[in-house]
């Protein structure tokens, strides 16, 4: 076997893991190969010149941020109007959050964008506008696969973060109301449950999409609300900012801070569907909330 004469790190810890896990997921359903496997330890003059290396790349692109923002106060007395700033407010946002993504060592730089965003945003005030209508097409139905959803018991990784914990809120939101939530480290152990962004088998990751994306697709749901948390969820779980969801930032820091101050499982999976509970609320308060419902499905004989 063959080796690329070059070697990429990342700092090792959960959230890194995860996503290796889902790439090697992708690459081997691809019919390709891969392994995935963490060092211990180099030397400590070889960890400081890497942390070095981490910061000085960061603080470059902080610097870049910074400075493409700063020309785009200069010149916002010469702007067409306010739905430009407000583009470029998003697009500056989407990157600030990608650099924030893989600064993990606090580089120098970030202050000074957030103070800059800060003043671009005063310069451009926001004026309220409507949300639009959720629409719930049709109510859920059994996922395509005859299988009964309602009552169930829905199994998944510990430490659950924001894939998880949305799409634990929309299960029970709109798919089974009175679902049951369980921790398992092998998708093999599950037995009846049902397992979400788990990797091996039940609802997960799908073509360029997230669990949560998964799920709105297999059951249907159509609600301007969800598609929302949809975008949010996917640009924060596949660092892809394929949607510039403009809360991206604000909702991972919060989701970070809830991982940090619950140990239990269950009580972090409780805290985050609360979350996008109150997420759900704001950004459909102008049409009524869909009621919770379980899905009532026949099986395929």
């Amino acid at each position: 076997m063959s080796v690329k004469q070059s070697v990429y790190l990342l700092p090792d810890t959960p959230e890194s893991r995860e996503d290796f896990e889902w790439l090697r997921v992708e690459i081997e359903g691809s019919g390709g190969e891969a392994i995935v496997y963490a060092a211990q330890y180099v030397d400590a003059a070889a960890d400081a010149a890497l942390v070095d290396q981490f910061r000085h790349a960061r603080q470059s692109a902080y610097a870049a941020l910074a400075g493409d923002v700063h020309r785009t106060l200069r010149s916002r007395a010469s702007r067409k109007g306010l739905s430009d700033l407000r583009r470029d407010l998003a697009r500056f946002r989407t990157r600030l959050a990608a650099i924030e993504r893989v600064d993990f060592f606090g580089s120098a730089g970030r202050d000074r964008v957030v103070t800059l965003l800060a003043d671009l945003e005063r310069s451009a005030p926001s004026h309220g506008k409507g949300s639009g209508k959720g629409t719930s097409s049709r109510p859920a139905d059994d996922g395509g696969d005859g299988t009964d959803y309602r009552g169930r018991l829905w199994v998944t990784r510990p430490h659950p973060g924001v894939d998880r914990m949305a799409s634990a809120w929309l299960i029970r939101r709109f798919i089974d109301a009175e679902a049951r939530f369980g921790f398992i480290a092998d998708v093999k152990t599950a037995g009846d449950a049902i397992p979400f962004d788990m990797f091996g088998g039940g609802f997960g990751h799908e073509h360029d999409g997230c669990t949560f994306e998964t799920l709105l697709r297999r059951f249907g749901i159509a609600d301007a609300g969800v598609s929302r948390i949809a975008e949010l969820v996917h640009d924060l779980d596949l660092k892809d900012g394929k949607f510039g969801a403009p809360e991206a930032t604000t909702v991972g820091l919060a989701i970070d801070g809830l991982r940090l101050s619950f140990a239990d499982d269950g009580a972090l999976l409780s805290q985050g569907m609360t979350l996008f509970e109150a997420l759900y609320r704001s950004f459909a308060q102008a049409s009524p909330a869909p009621r919770p419902r379980s899905v009532v499905t026949r099986r395929k004989t």
